[in-house]
């Protein structure tokens, strides 16, 4: 019969103080991320992809939310800062950060720019990662630098063509996929979407004309946010 190997009540004790504290001080430093996307599933999707590749260490001391509204005006930004209220009175703790997700594409010009204006003016709590035309051009980005205007009609051969350049053969891009974020990442270079997309900001420098920002996106803000919090867990 096995020795059964008796631990003295102090040491148990002690033990248990120290994953309370431990539990106490990861409470305590908890940060608080909502996401808000205009869609209801592409972006979502995507993101809640790209959480559930963080460190586990990343996501012991960070809460996300996030949420596909179906918003596609100015009112979107109100929806997200009435989410960020809801969840603020919710946990009783105040949101570190608030990103809004939207494309240009279903926006009137001075629509669009008004929201990524509204969302301007609440930074550093509250920030966008903005599209023009679609979020689509995130994903093709993965792949090549593209800096001519891209229709949402074209989108989808362009994706199909990437990936089926990259050996998968017959492939159909399925606008709402769960797979998106796990695809580019085994087929793309996400590195590479990011040195992309900051190629493309840099060339509407210093204009506000949001809407004329055509192609565009703002996503690789977001993504090099969360990329920054796996950073920094890992030192």
């Amino acid at each position: 019969m096995a020795r059964i190997i008796k631990v003295d009540n102090a040491i148990l004790k002690r033990r248990e103080r120290k994953e309370q504290k431990r539990l106490v001080n990861i409470r305590a430093k908890r940060r608080y991320i909502l996401i808000v996307c205009e869609g209801e599933k592409t972006e979502p999707n995507y993101f809640k992809a790209l959480k559930e590749n963080l460190p586990k260490g990343v996501l012991e001391v960070c809460e996300f939310r996030i949420v596909g509204t179906g918003h596609n005006t100015s009112s979107l930004v109100r929806k997200a800062m009435n989410l960020r209220t809801e969840w603020e009175e919710e946990t009783r703790r105040t949101i570190d950060k608030l990103w809004v997700v939207f494309d240009k594409d279903s926006f009137t010009p001075a629509s669009f720019n008004a929201a990524v204006n509204a969302c301007i003016a609440n930074r550093p709590v509250v920030d966008c990662a903005w599209s023009n035309e679609a979020f689509e051009l995130w994903y093709l980005l993965h792949f090549h630098y593209y800096n001519t205007g891209i229709s949402r009609a074209d989108y989808q051969e362009m994706i199909e063509n990437n990936f089926r350049d990259k050996g998968l053969a017959g492939y159909t891009y399925q606008k709402n996929s769960i797979e998106m974020y796990a695809l580019l990442k085994e087929h793309g270079d996400q590195k590479a979407a990011i040195r992309n997309a900051k190629r493309l900001e840099r060339t509407y420098a210093g204009r506000q004309d949001y809407a004329n920002h055509n192609p565009c996106t703002l996503v690789h803000k977001l993504v090099e946010e969360l990329e920054n919090l796996k950073i920094k867990q890992d030192e």
